[in-house]
């Protein structure tokens, strides 16, 4: 009989335990709601990057993203992202890309979509979120939320795995961290910084840092290393020259 008092005691404190954790799903929802919420879903964000012209258009469930740039010849380039597909203009006319091309445009242009609307993209139907705790960066409270992919709908790089810290009184994204595949792999960590409201939506430049210890220390352990000022600065991730128009859902 002590025993199984002694079990079913246990259970409650487990179930009670596993019921007062923050929702992952919840955390995301009001995370994107204070940077912009609706306002994605109907919209056209243009910004520059690193020497090319976005234009993001979110319309009734419909998705195009355009990327203009001169190549190194001198010709106009654009690309063409949307439900339909992907094609490549050359110099407005329409190009014929090999299947490697074809295949890793598409890739390349979603990513910057992806980090530059933040955390909008984080309720993709592919997302799988589970969450890790509240975590302290330079004496502020977050949630840490983790987001991997599923294999159909994941794209790419549904393997990547991305972790989130979620400001625990404002909802704010201010930092996160992932792992890549592509060219050898790796992971970074990345702290918002220059935040600004266009038009209702929250954009952020961010400073984008590595390890010493290369990828041997767990995502996590990122923001920890942050705290300590020990991770290394690589690169600024900084969208520029951005407008949002603002259209009738």
């Amino acid at each position: 009989m002590r025993i199984m008092l002694v079990s079913i005691f246990v259970f409650c404190v487990a179930t009670a335990s596993v019921a007062q954790q923050p929702d992952p799903q919840a955390i995301i929802d009001q995370a994107i709601e204070v940077s912009g919420g609706a306002r994605f879903a109907g919209s056209v964000i243009e910004f520059d990057f690193r020497g090319r012209h976005f234009s993001v258009k979110h319309q009734g469930g419909a998705f195009s993203y355009t990327r203009t740039y001169a190549d190194t010849s001198g010709r106009a380039i654009e690309d063409m992202l949307s439900n339909g597909g992907f094609y490549r203009k050359i110099n407005g006319q329409r190009a014929e890309l090999s299947e490697r091309m074809q295949a890793g445009l598409p890739g390349s242009i979603n990513s910057v979509v992806y980090f530059a609307l933040l955390p909008y993209k984080l309720n993709d139907a592919a997302t799988i979120k589970r969450y890790l705790g509240q975590k302290t960066i330079k004496g502020v409270s977050y949630h840490l939320v983790e987001v991997t992919f599923r294999e159909e709908g994941g794209g790419q790089d549904w393997q990547d795995i991305f972790l989130y810290w979620i400001h625990t009184q404002h909802h704010t994204m201010d930092y996160l961290a992932y792992t890549y595949h592509v060219n050898g792999g790796g992971t970074r960590f990345r702290a918002a910084h220059n935040i600004r409201m266009v038009e209702g939506i929250r954009f952020a430049d961010f400073r984008n840092y590595k390890t010493a210890e290369g990828d041997s220390v767990s995502l996590e352990e990122h923001g920890r290393l942050f705290n300590e000022d020990a991770l290394i600065k690589v690169s600024d991730v900084n969208l520029e020259n951005v407008r949002v128009k603002l259209l009738a859902q």
